[in-house]
């Protein structure tokens, strides 16, 4: 008998945010759903939708019914696929569906796999199950998890950005079928070189002040009660240095009245995102929430030393000692400590900054989308040989991590 051929990759991409809010996810998948178009393979989008975009969207978007998220109003929850949104994508003629998040869409299109015969994988973003705690909702982290792992078990290959969330999906029964899905960084964008002493300047930052950076969303899941406890514990210690906090969220306000001399810049991105990195000289990111850390790793490219939370994500991006440290997500105390070395040492700052920018080299955007095109040509094999075989005789798929 002929082996069997895979059929033409035509991926149709789910997600719960595309474009309506501005957060590492959905920018990567906007940076996927280009190259895909680049190597001239069918992709299509389905997300909900706003009037008032974030930004414009990569490839073709079709808009899904959705309804604000409670309490977190900026978000939105999809309805899942009404008949005109299932018929676009049945005309598209989809060979794969790739997910990203095991939400009322995600288990919607896990439906029309299904019916249409075809496989789906998941990327995994967010440590959902961590965000409950911030917003007093812990007795559902239960839950939570057993429907993420419902979820993911139902997928082909579910893809972590770093070996440390892999490693934590796996121990946690999460996902079975684990492949990496790196992230990459424009080191051209992301560069030291980028530094403007004029604009610091305009922002009232003095020559020799030590700037202390977060970048990311306003909200609590980031860490920013940690970020405010951090520069009040050195106010104590009467250590000089600036606050800048690139971003905005439903709790600037709150920031504002813990750091009332800090510097808001709002939302930046491209060329003035990249400045803002340069002209800093430490980075900081107390989130426990992230599955990998995009922040962190344009700080490194840019050329600042990182102090993070020992949590995933930071794990894989920052060599303790060598271009930052990870510091137990409760010790404010060692946050202080290790950041108050970095504000005094001018030589130590310099030498973790460059560590980092060569850390970075090892995050190359064009291999890390021909490795996910990779992963996604062998589960179309694997489902067309499975296909072509009786049922009975099919192997069981075994538990893995796959780079």
């Amino acid at each position: 008998m002929a082996p069997t051929s895979a059929p033409e990759l035509r991926v149709a991409v789910f997600s719960g945010n595309y474009n309506y809010v501005a957060d590492g996810a959905n920018l990567t998948l906007n940076r996927l759903v280009a190259y895909l178009e680049r190597q001239g393979i069918p992709v299509r989008v389905y997300s909900p939708t706003t009037d008032t975009p974030a930004f414009e969207p990569a490839g073709t978007l079709i808009s899904v019914p959705s309804i604000p998220l409670p309490r977190r109003t900026e978000y939105r929850i999809a309805l899942g696929l009404p008949r005109s949104v299932r018929q676009d994508l049945i005309a598209f003629r989809p060979t794969l569906l790739h997910l990203s998040a095991p939400d009322l869409l995600g288990f919607s299109a896990l439906k029309q796999a299904r019916r249409l015969g075809i496989p789906a994988v998941a990327s995994f973003h967010t440590r959902f199950e961590t965000y409950l705690k911030y917003y007093g909702l812990d007795w559902l982290q239960s839950v939570v998890l057993r429907r993420m792992r419902n979820f993911y078990h139902q997928c082909a290959q579910t893809y972590a950005p770093c070996a440390c969330t892999a490693e934590s999906l796996l121990n946690e029964g999460l996902a079975r079928n684990i492949r990496i899905w790196s992230r990459g960084v424009d080191r051209r964008q992301f560069h030291p070189a980028r530094r403007d002493w004029g604009w610091r300047q305009s922002l009232g930052i003095g020559a020799d002040e030590v700037v202390l950076l977060f970048v990311g969303r306003l909200v609590l899941e980031k860490g920013l009660d940690v970020l405010a406890a951090l520069s009040e514990g050195l106010d104590q210690r009467r250590v000089p240095h600036k606050v800048l906090i690139v971003g905005d969220g439903p709790e600037r306000q709150y920031m504002q009245e813990r750091l009332p001399r800090a510097i808001f810049t709002g939302f930046l991105g491209g060329d003035d995102l990249a400045r803002a990195y340069a002209s800093a000289d430490i980075f900081i990111n107390p989130s426990t929430t992230e599955a990998f850390g995009n922040v962190t790793l344009e700080a490194m490219a840019s050329g600042l030393p990182t102090i993070c939370a020992n949590a995933t994500g930071s794990r894989s991006l920052v060599v303790p000692g060598v271009s930052g440290h990870l510091i137990t997500p409760t010790s404010i105390e060692d946050y202080v400590a290790r950041t108050q070395e970095l504000v005094e040492n001018g030589i130590l700052r310099r030498q973790m900054g460059a560590a980092g920018r060569k850390l970075s080299a090892q995050y190359d955007w064009d291999k890390v989308m021909e490795t996910l095109v990779g992963h996604y040509r062998e589960v179309l094999a694997q489902h067309a040989a499975a296909q072509a075989r009786p049922v009975a005789a099919a192997p069981a798929e075994p538990v893995r991590i796959l780079s």
